[in-house]
């Protein structure tokens, strides 16, 4: 890469998220690879698909790789190497990057992360900013070393999260973020100067489990509302009554007080339980196997009755703490 040119371009994404940055790379700079995550079974036939960066990249013609391990797999760095990218770009790739793949580029891996690091390192960062009560994130660009999220500080932007906002809107939020922000920062390579991190302040967001869904009844209406928000992509709401498994929607704060897990009342608009501190309306219902229903037709057809009370969990895990 010479001084002034424009570095050629290798680019790491799998999920949806990271169409909108692939878009803006390949809009101002040369994408000579692409590489995303194998194409994996889906829905009920599990048939074969490819995660949306690779369907997209076929779309466009980009010459596209798809290896199923990075760990001393020669063939892909050659690859990689033959490719000519003067640097990489990642964006929600999905695995870790070995040092001898960080080696092949000269300018090495820029990172994406949806978080101002050092808070939230890891691979769930925009649930847990929500889980945790965040009412601020934002989009740093990294250069990537072997450690998870640990490296230098190239770019980083805040983005204030809006009240009702959940997983989905924020990640949209961010991706476009993302994908501005990661054009600057390619337009000003090598000016850039890296800044280390102050490990010392990290936070960690790990992937997201199923366990990571369910209401904790005992938590302060607040904090069932902001775990709700966060794992509205996945895994969902899910609370437990006599043992059957319940996915709920549209939680939002009421007025009220009683037991944890307590029925306090029903009306049009819903169900509202008792938190450990407050309460929460459930706008929606979905019962294993069944179709979602508003709560309020859930509740008439289960005969479930102000006194109620839903079934109590405790996490299993340690779970971050706001920053």
């Amino acid at each position: 890469m010479s001084a002034g040119a424009a570095p050629r371009v290798a680019f790491f994404g799998s999920p949806a998220f990271a169409l909108p940055v692939l878009e803006a790379v390949r809009g101002q700079f040369e994408v000579v690879l692409v590489a995303a995550q194998p194409d994996k079974p889906v829905g009920r036939g599990l048939k074969l698909t490819p995660p949306p960066v690779a369907a997209r990249a076929a779309e466009l013609g980009l010459p596209l790789a798809q290896p199923g391990k990075l760990r001393g797999n020669a063939a892909f760095e050659a690859r990689l190497r033959q490719s000519g990218a003067d640097v990489a770009v990642t964006c929600a790739y999905g695995k870790i990057l070995p040092a001898s793949l960080l080696a092949v580029p000269p300018r090495g891996f820029l990172n994406t992360h949806t978080s101002l690091l050092p808070a939230y390192r890891g691979a769930a960062p925009i649930q847990w900013a929500l889980i945790c009560g965040e009412t601020a994130t934002g989009t740093t660009i990294m250069q990537t070393d072997v450690g998870m999220d640990t490296g230098p500080i190239l770019l980083q932007e805040p983005l204030a999260i809006a009240p009702g906002w959940t997983s989905l809107e924020l990640a949209d939020a961010l991706s476009a973020q993302a994908a501005r922000l990661i054009v600057d920062a390619l337009a000003r390579l090598p000016g850039l100067t890296p800044i280390p991190q102050d490990s010392s302040r990290a936070t960690h967001a790990p992937m997201l489990t199923k366990e990571d869904g369910f209401v904790r009844w005992a938590d302060p209406a607040p904090a069932v509302v902001n775990r709700f928000r966060g794992v509205a992509a996945w895994p969902q709401t899910t609370a437990f009554l006599e043992g059957a498994r319940l996915k709920l929607g549209g939680l939002r704060p009421a007025p009220g007080s009683g037991q944890p897990g307590e029925v306090l009342r029903l009306d049009g608009e819903g169900l509202v339980v008792a938190c450990g501190e407050g309460a929460v309306r459930v706008g929606t219902v979905q019962p294993e196997a069944r179709r979602v229903m508003p709560a309020a037709v859930w509740a008439q057809a289960a005969g479930i009755m102000p006194g109620t009370r839903f079934d109590l969990w405790e996490p299993q895990r340690r779970e971050p703490a706001p920053t």
